[in-house]
């Protein structure tokens, strides 16, 4: 089997065989197939598509080029969560209690920030001495003992897709849906949960910026999950502006608590209500509406959060901060974004607000390897309201005077006004 005939192949639109995409997975894994080669198969990907069944291929290859867990060991039906990634994007943090004190059981492996995007793992490590790293033993009985356990990917888990990552990011082979496709999904087999939910975020802040790309997305991971055998449902849903009122590490635990206390409601509650219900019916926990209500009552009730505060200290982190948020960090200094114009808000660019946050030193970049835990920016006005010329719109955190200007003038461009009342966009754009 020759490297150049593949090449070939999937450049004149001819599918590859299993053994011709196990071989190509393999042979780069180990180093037998050099970039140079690996590269051009992608290029070509990029331009010809895959079949389903290739996708499918490609995923289980790099799915089985590392470890796969076995979670037999919880004894129940276990569902996991994906987002494709959004600014201000906290909805595994309250999702995973929220089901599993409705007693589902959620095994999640997340990872860390992403260009603009942030991620879970960032976001649970603001929490005092919270450990991302648990041993599979561990991670299996926490899952089956409290219902929930978030820690990072796995070394060993999928090393195929870090090393074709890595190289599709060098090649401008990165927006290619059977690509993304495969990469996630891989993933997500690799894990084993019985049921997968995936969110799939469209907008200026995510990564498929169209309803439409984002649904050609949907539609090729619950085809590949149904292949491999999953219960699979994809939810598409709107990254145009931030997910909730705060953006940065500290700032959204902050908001989870807010919402776990029922101390606040907005588009971020009810999507994750959504979500949760769709999770518990996946597992069986009942028809949709049942587990709506049942997501609904874990919420109002407190149980939610007292399975936060459990899934905290079993992860050695400070349980303490669900009743005291003072607890986690906070940046050194706070300065007010004030409104330019009177009008109605009409639109928060994500991607801008994502890119503000990062340069204050909310994720890492190139030149910064460390991440400054309390920055962000707190909204306090949502898109639709009316606002006064000098009203505070939001507050903006960071380590120095000199970085929170910088992000002041970043912030003012992304925030726009409208004379006249705007329409409300659906948070949902549509269900595979």
């Amino acid at each position: 089997m020759q490297i150049y005939d593949l090449i070939q192949k999937t450049r004149r639109t001819q599918p590859l065989t299993t053994e011709e995409i196990h071989y190509l997975v393999k042979g780069f894994t180990s180093g037998e197939i050099p970039d140079y080669c690996m590269s051009a198969w992608l290029m070509a990907v990029c331009c010809q598509g895959l079949t389903d069944e290739e996708t499918l291929q490609l995923t289980l290859a790099m799915r089985d080029s590392g470890e796969c867990l076995d979670l037999f060991g919880i004894g129940n039906i276990t569902v996991d969560k994906h987002s494709t990634g959004g600014i201000g994007d906290k909805t595994t943090l309250l999702i995973a209690p929220i089901v599993a004190s409705c007693g589902g059981y959620v095994p999640k492996m997340s990872g860390r920030g992403l260009g603009f995007t942030g991620g879970t793992i960032d976001k649970l490590e603001s929490i005092p001495d919270f450990s991302v790293e648990l041993s599979r033993e561990k991670f299996i009985q926490q899952v089956k003992t409290i219902g929930c356990a978030v820690i990072s990917q796995s070394g060993n888990l999928t090393p195929a897709d870090k090393k074709i990552y890595a190289l599709r990011n060098l090649t401008a082979t990165v927006d290619s849906i059977p690509l993304i496709c495969s990469s996630i999904m891989s993933k997500k087999l690799a894990l084993g949960a019985d049921c997968i939910l995936l969110d799939v975020k469209c907008g200026n802040g995510a990564f498929m910026k169209t309803p439409e790309l984002a649904e050609n997305l949907a539609r090729a991971m619950v085809t590949v999950g149904k292949l491999a055998g999953k219960q699979c449902r994809a939810i598409i849903t709107n990254m145009n502006a931030p997910l909730g009122s705060a953006v940065g590490n500290a700032l959204e635990i902050k908001e989870v608590l807010a919402i776990l206390q029922n101390r606040k409601t907005n588009a971020l509650s009810e999507l994750v209500l959504t979500l949760s219900a769709h999770m518990l019916e996946l597992s069986g926990k009942g028809n949709l509406q049942e587990c709506r209500n049942k997501a609904e009552k874990a919420l109002l009730s407190g149980k939610a959060l007292e399975k936060f505060g459990e899934m905290i200290a079993a992860q050695g982190g400070n349980a303490a901060v669900t009743e005291h948020s003072e607890l986690l960090p906070e940046s050194a200094v706070k300065i007010p974004l004030r409104a330019k114009y009177s009008g109605y808000l009409s639109g928060i660019h994500s991607e801008k607000i994502g890119l503000a946050c990062l340069a204050l030193g909310a994720g890492k970049t190139a030149v910064r390897n460390e991440i400054d835990y309390g920055a962000g920016v707190e909204f306090f006005r949502q898109i639709g309201e009316y606002v006064q010329e000098g009203e505070i719109l939001c507050e903006i955190h960071g380590n120095s005077e000199m970085l929170c200007e910088q992000a002041e003038h970043s912030l003012q461009e992304a925030i726009q006004f409208s004379e006249n009342p705007v329409k409300e966009e659906p948070m949902i754009f549509g269900i595979i």
